[in-house]
């Protein structure tokens, strides 16, 4: 058994630990930049409450609020620009995984000279990048436990992660009680893209020990907790239960990385700007029925996992729970169409070949676009 395992990330989970945004922040600068999108936080008073606990612990800050779903590489170019104007030495992110991506790629501009787009592609290498302190609000992309910012170049369609070690968070503040003001569908969405973080980085011909074991948990407290909790019947140990979840999914992918189905959903939302979880929920059936063969041991676990019996009944345990969450969609329903494969083929050869490296099963390109048609 050989193996690396190197993630340093300061993980602050618990309910209630949000009060400690300012005595974090306070630790890696004096002017925080804080990133958040164009309406939850300040709905919920969570943008407030950061901004008192940033001045309690003598740290000024400013508000860059322009973040949308999808991050682009422009609106991050923006935010680095308004940063550096500004001084600030430190960056929060208050927000689901958009949020804490953009203000990743942020803290990185501000530190770099040249192309984003050419640190994405790794045609340059950095790693240097702000002092980042994240605060999800969402338990789904797990960016607070990895070095990933996934990006759309506007320009071109591309979307791809930004990887460097420098923009893993100096800390992490993981609290539960943020994720309950989420609505019904985005908890949908993004649970299923942590069940999709584990069960891919479970799968992943990159894969180890260390992720297998997290992978493990992170589908079993997905499968244990999240259908309560979407039917409003969860309690604070059941949210404690899909957050870490969530925080676990983003951990694996950091070492064992992602597969084939978010390698072929970036194309769907780089071209046709679709909800993340939703494209995925629209692949992972057709992906997973079509790959079992290749690591069925695998597939068996996910399903036990998720309550099933073996590789046998794993499509149809993912399907159903799909069901039980209203996430039961197709590509079509998301507005992309018949004539968007071809693109979306090809795209996903450009910017996911990592992806398809990683994948159990070797699948030719004619076989890429019969899954792209049959999640129609």
């Amino acid at each position: 058994m050989n193996f690396n395992y190197y993630l340093p990330v300061n993980l602050i989970f618990g309910r209630g630990k949000a009060e400690f945004i300012g005595s974090e922040a306070a630790r890696y600068g004096h002017k925080a930049l804080v990133v958040t999108g164009r309406g939850s936080a300040k709905k919920s008073g969570l943008l407030d409450r950061a901004v008192q606990y940033l001045e309690t612990a003598g740290v000024e800050s400013v508000i860059f609020d322009k973040v949308s779903q999808n991050p682009l590489t422009t609106t991050a170019i923006e935010g680095a620009e308004f940063a550096k104007a500004n001084g600030c030495d430190v960056v929060v992110a208050l927000g689901g995984g958009s949020i804490m991506d953009c203000a990743k790629a942020i803290a990185f501009i501000v530190k770099n000279d040249g192309d984003i787009n050419d640190y994405i592609f790794n045609i340059k290498h950095s790693d240097d990048a702000l002092p980042l302190i994240l605060v999800p609000t969402t338990c789904g992309t797990g960016s607070e436990g990895n070095g990933f910012a996934v990006l759309t170049n506007p320009d071109t369609g591309d979307k791809k992660s930004l990887r460097c070690p420098a923009i893993i968070a100096k800390a992490s503040i993981i609290d539960s009680e943020l994720m309950e003001t989420m609505p019904k569908s985005v908890l949908a969405s993004v649970g299923f893209d942590a069940l999709c973080h584990c069960m891919e980085a479970f799968t992943s011909k990159t894969g180890q020990p260390m992720t297998d074991m997290l992978a493990r948990e992170g589908m079993k407290l997905i499968g244990e907790h999240l259908t309560a909790v979407y039917q409003g019947k969860g309690n604070a140990d059941d949210w404690d239960a899909i957050t870490w979840a969530s925080t676990i999914g983003g951990m694996v992918i950091n070492t064992a990385g992602v597969t084939l189905a978010h390698g072929m959903e970036h194309p769907a939302s780089g071209l046709r700007d679709i909800v993340h979880g939703k494209g995925l929920a629209a692949l992972t059936p057709v992906i997973t029925e079509m790959s079992i063969q290749g690591a069925p041991e695998k597939f068996a676990v996910i399903s036990q996992c998720l309550g099933g019996k073996d590789e046998s009944d794993c499509t149809n345990i993912i399907i159903n729970l799909l069901e039980q969450i209203d996430l039961r969609i197709t590509l079509g329903e998301q507005g992309i169409k018949t004539e968007d494969v071809d693109w979306m083929v090809d795209n996903f050869f450009k910017v996911s070949i990592g992806n398809y490296n990683n994948h159990p099963v070797t699948f030719t390109k004619e076989q890429i676009k019969e899954i792209y048609l049959k999640a129609m």
